[in-house]
């Protein structure tokens, strides 16, 4: 799943609304914040500038009325005065006793003190300032109501990131699964010419994006792989009739030399050519095979059959060559398996599997049909082996046999063109299976995995 693109394409969208979420609830919080400070900063400003003032008109008498003034009747809410003499001792004021760890001149502050008449120790950004003769006079404001509409928004900020979670994850989801339904026309429209539907192509939905340029180029080369494979199909239908021509001609004047030759030498001969001729039509039919049905060509063929009655005719037709050979044919098959197959060129690619295990195989032969649901025809795959008793093939050679014209000199002699599993795989993909080579312990066992 991490290496979906899919998947990363809808990570980085949940990343980037995530990220930006929180970047802006992060400097919405740290706005808010600035200005609560800027409004109690300059609160306390104006109220130090005033009792100056105060100060300069009516010397420390009117700053002391000044001072009970904004304390007593007219005293506005949350205001902090201290007006101390020298030895720090109260003159006028709200606060009972000047605080140690303020000191005039250095500037606002935040502190948290008791005023006279509260059962309560408040927050407060205070100021002190020095006057003439030593005395002192500390201004401030109670900064409660600020510090509860910042702990207001932080939970709403916590609240608003878990939204912002939320809703990252449902666009996520959203564009994930936007990208997958814009392409699943285009899969549909491959996934059906690989399953043999070469006239499939992407449907022209209306827009000029680069989805719909994907589909414009797929199309296109839909259309010239259609082109190809028409070609194709004429072009083996006549290399086909023009090889069996001459190689038919060839097979007969080879016979009537037979047939007139009385030499044995000359007779040992001709039966050679007769021979290699009958070894050369047959990798031609072969090797059209194959071609034609990795192209797809024949898929107007298929015909609904009942595959156990088929394999069990394929057994019935080798029976006699297996006996010659001195070994043995099983057939192990359940009673009916309905599916929809090319039953020449299967009947074929099974032939070949019997062969090859002849030539190059021991023991008996086991030909099985099995798979999901094979006993009650039910079940989308179905599984044909051929297993015998031989030498096997080495796993790691595997790719060299299913290789066409792949000859494995430890494991095969004889006459054979290394054309047999090659077909055997065709047929299997053009029925869109696969054909597989396992052990058989021992022995080889080769299963073409059809799809019903």
């Amino acid at each position: 799943m991490f290496r979906s693109a899919t998947f990363r394409f809808a990570a980085l969208v949940f990343l980037l609304q995530v990220v930006s979420a929180a970047a802006l609830i992060v400097t919405i919080g740290a706005a808010v914040r600035q200005q609560l400070g800027a409004e109690t900063r300059r609160t306390v400003r104006v109220l130090r500038d005033d009792l100056r003032a105060a100060h300069a008109a009516g010397g420390l008498a009117g700053l002391t009325r000044e001072v009970t003034l904004r304390t007593g009747r007219l005293v506005t809410p949350g205001t902090v005065l201290l007006l101390a003499d020298a030895a720090g001792v109260r003159i006028a004021g709200n606060l009972d006793a000047w605080p140690p760890s303020v000191v005039p001149g250095t500037g606002t502050r935040e502190v948290t003190l008791y005023r006279s008449g509260q059962v309560a120790a408040e927050p407060m950004h205070v100021e002190a300032v020095g006057l003439p003769h030593g005395s002192r006079l500390l201004v401030g404001t109670t900064v409660a109501g600020e510090l509860r509409a910042v702990r207001l928004l932080e939970r709403v900020s916590g609240i608003a990131l878990s939204l912002a979670l939320m809703f990252a994850a449902l666009a996520a989801w959203i564009t994930a699964r936007m990208i997958v339904a814009r392409l699943e026309e285009p899969l549909a429209a491959l996934n059906a010419v690989a399953a043999g539907d070469l006239r499939a192509r992407v449907p022209d939905d209306g827009t000029r994006d680069a989805l719909a340029a994907l589909g414009t180029a797929i199309n296109g080369a839909l259309e010239r792989v259609e082109t190809l494979m028409t070609e194709l199909r004429v072009a083996t239908d006549g290399l086909a009739h023009d090889l069996k021509s001459p190689l038919t001609r060839m097979r007969v004047v080879l016979e009537r030399a037979a047939a007139e030759v009385r030499e044995p030498a000359a007779l040992d001969s001709i039966d050679r050519a007769l021979a290699e001729a009958d070894r050369l039509f047959a990798m031609v039919q072969t090797a059209l095979s194959i071609s034609r049905a990795e192209a797809g060509i024949g898929r107007e063929m298929f015909v609904g059959v009942d595959l156990a009655a088929e394999l069990a005719g394929v057994a019935e037709m080798y029976a006699p060559v297996v006996e010659d050979a001195g070994r043995s044919l099983a057939l192990d098959v359940p009673g009916s398996v309905p599916a929809t197959v090319h039953r020449e060129l299967l009947a074929q690619a099974i032939g070949n599997l019997i062969d090859n295990s002849l030539k190059y195989g021991a023991g008996p032969i086991t030909l099985t049909l099995a798979g999901e649901g094979a006993l009650t025809g039910m079940g989308e795959q179905v599984r044909v082996t051929v297993a015998d008793r031989g030498p096997g093939i080495p796993a790691a050679r595997h790719d060299d046999a299913l290789r066409r014209f792949g000859r494995l000199d430890e494991a095969r002699s004889g006459t054979g063109a290394g054309l047999g599993l090659s077909l055997a795989a065709a047929v299997a993909r053009l029925h869109g299976g696969t054909l597989s080579l396992g052990d058989a312990a021992p022995g080889l066992a080769v299963t073409l995995n059809l799809r019903r």
